[in-house]
């Protein structure tokens, strides 16, 4: 099992910046992919951006040269730097964790407003 625990939402301006953190506990080792997910009001969930053991990286077209995913294995911890914000960007943001076994883990969400 790993647990996900996401912080770091909230409101800013557009045009702004803001940094969601994700801290994984539990079976770490088992984890093949971890990944930021959003959901707008009344649209389905979205891939944002994921980061591979690997070191491979994808991002949404949306979001690309925007957005930054990171990580820190040291700390178990997976971050995603959001800049140049826009209103089109408000969602609860969800940290992801993968295996190659198939399991999903997911955490329970931060909400990012982008609003004047």
């Amino acid at each position: 099992q790993v647990q996900l625990m996401e912080s770091g939402g909230g409101l800013v301006q557009p045009g702004g910046s803001l940094r969601l953190s994700c801290a994984a506990s539990g079976s770490i080792s088992s984890i093949m992919v971890m990944a930021w997910y959003r959901q707008a009001p009344g649209k389905e969930r979205e891939l944002v951006a994921r980061m591979y053991n690997s070191g491979t990286i994808n991002y949404a077209d949306s979001v690309r040269g925007r957005f930054t995913i990171s990580r820190d294995n040291t700390k178990n911890m997976v971050y995603l730097q959001m800049n140049s914000l826009k209103p089109d960007d408000t969602a609860v943001y969800y940290c992801n964790a993968r295996s190659p076994y198939g399991d999903n883990y997911w955490g329970k969400g931060t909400l990012v407003t982008v609003s004047s």
